[in-house]
Formats: structure tokens, sequence, C-alpha cells
């Protein structure tokens, strides 16, 4: 079963991509992010022409999150992250799908840091870190996939040193990524790849990609229940050097697990 992350940045300008990658890979399940898309804007019918399933979690210009599922139909368990009523911005959603409960985040970016913006990002990982735990208290095998906007290490980021006072790259931002991990959780791709230079997201600017100046912000996280079912990930490099690309390429686990029903 292979599960994928893509942040599309724009699903109406980057459709035509994203139907091309899920006709090449075909995933069982596609975790989208910055949908930059209302509810109603989202383009069902193509997706469902395509082979997929989908539910989501539109906004209008920003955020939006959707999950997509091979031939089944995702099962919606949450909308939106608990923890803040007062929170409209559209980051979170979590289906079962195939016998696996798959989440999918856009995590906010949270520069300037420090400031308003940072101080909502951290927020927003304490109420990811609740959430977190009841997955891993519930013993369900389960994927928190999606665009972190988070370098764990020095490992994941081009020149760490340029980085050190960005909100993506701030101890407290490592810091509470590696309370996540300190739960349980498997990051996918790095456990495949201990030691290997491997990055999912390129800027637009000064050549980025050509020179391969990039970022490890996308990640697969999965609980005890899943992660020895892990056979490989990886990252779909050449999706970001195609015409009109999202800044993101799409990152995808391999697993060894059933599909059930």
């Amino acid at each position: 079963m292979r599960i994928a992350t893509f942040n599309v940045n724009g699903i109406g300008s980057r459709l035509p991509a994203l139907l091309q990658w899920l006709e090449e890979t075909q995933p069982d399940v596609a975790c989208l992010q910055e949908l930059k898309a209302p509810q109603e804007k989202f383009p069902e019918m193509e997706i469902r022409a395509a082979g997929y399933c989908p539910i989501w979690h539109g906004q209008k210009s920003w955020n939006g999150v959707a999950i997509l599922a091979r031939g089944v139909e995702p099962q919606e368990l949450q909308r939106g992250l608990p923890g803040d009523p007062d929170d409209e911005q559209s980051r979170y959603i979590e289906a079962a799908v195939n016998g696996i409960l798959v989440a999918c985040l856009y995590l906010p970016n949270g520069n300037p840091a420090p400031g308003p913006k940072f101080d909502y990002k951290l927020r927003w990982f304490d109420r990811l870190q609740v959430r977190a735990q009841e997955l891993i208290d519930s013993g369900a095998p389960v994927v928190i996939a999606g665009d972190y906007n988070v370098m764990p290490t020095e490992l994941d980021v081009y020149k760490p040193e340029r980085w050190l006072d960005d909100a993506l790259f701030r101890p407290e931002t490592r810091a509470a990524y590696r309370r996540l991990l300190d739960q349980g959780w498997t990051d996918a791709l790095r456990t495949m790849h201990p030691d290997e230079v491997i990055y999912t997201f390129w800027d637009y600017f000064r050549d980025a990609y050509g020179r391969n100046a990039g970022l490890r912000i996308d990640h697969l996280l999965l609980s005890p229940a899943l992660a020895p079912s892990l056979t490989a990930a990886g990252v779909d490099r050449d999706v970001r050097g195609r015409p009109k690309p999202s800044d993101h390429a799409p990152t995808w686990v391999e697993l060894d697990w059933p599909k059930i029903g």
C-alpha cells in the first residue's frame, strides 16, 4: 500500500500536474495540502474521473487539505484540529482508508519569528501533540502525513547556518517535532534513508531546484501499530522539475499492509 503527501500549492493551477502524477504513480492514498480553494471550488469531478474518491477541507485563497483514496470512499473522522474552536484555518483532516487512520495536515509556516504567526505555529503544534497522543493511545494503525513546515535536523536543510532564525528551523520548532517523535512516531523517510541528503521542497527563486538547495519539510509519521509495515519511502523529485510545478515534490511510503474493505 502506497500513501503519499503532496503540497500542491494551488489545486486550481496545478490540477494537470496532480492528475499526471496520480496516473503515473497511483498511490492508494494521497494527502494534499495548500489547496488554496474554497470548498465549492475543489475539482471533485476531475479527481473522481481519475479514479480517486476525495474528502477535503477548503478555504478561500489559503490553506486547504484533502485526502484522496484510490477506488474507495474515505470515511471522514475529523475535520479541523481539536483544541481551539476559534481556529478557522483549514489545516487538518482525518479519514479511515483500508483499515488505516490517515491524518493529513498543513502545519503553519510561522514566519516572521518571533511574532504572532510564530506563536500560532507553536500553539498549533501543542494541539497536534495532544491529538497525536490520543491516536497513539488508541492503538490504531495511523499515519500523520503532510507539510509540517519543520526541518528536523541540519541534514534536512541546505546550508543550515542560513536558516537559524527561520520559523521552520528555530529551536522551538525542532523541539516540538522531537516531542512528537518521542511519543512513539516513526519518521518514515528518515528511517529508510538515515544518512541521505534528501529534500521535499525547493524554492522558486535562485534556481534552488537546479542547485538542489532544498528543505525536507514534508513528513509521514507512522504509529507503533503501523511502523513495522514500512518497506520503502521516497520522494518523487522529478515532479518538481516539470513545467509550472509546485515548489514541493510528492513524498511517499510503501507499507506491507492488507487492504480491508
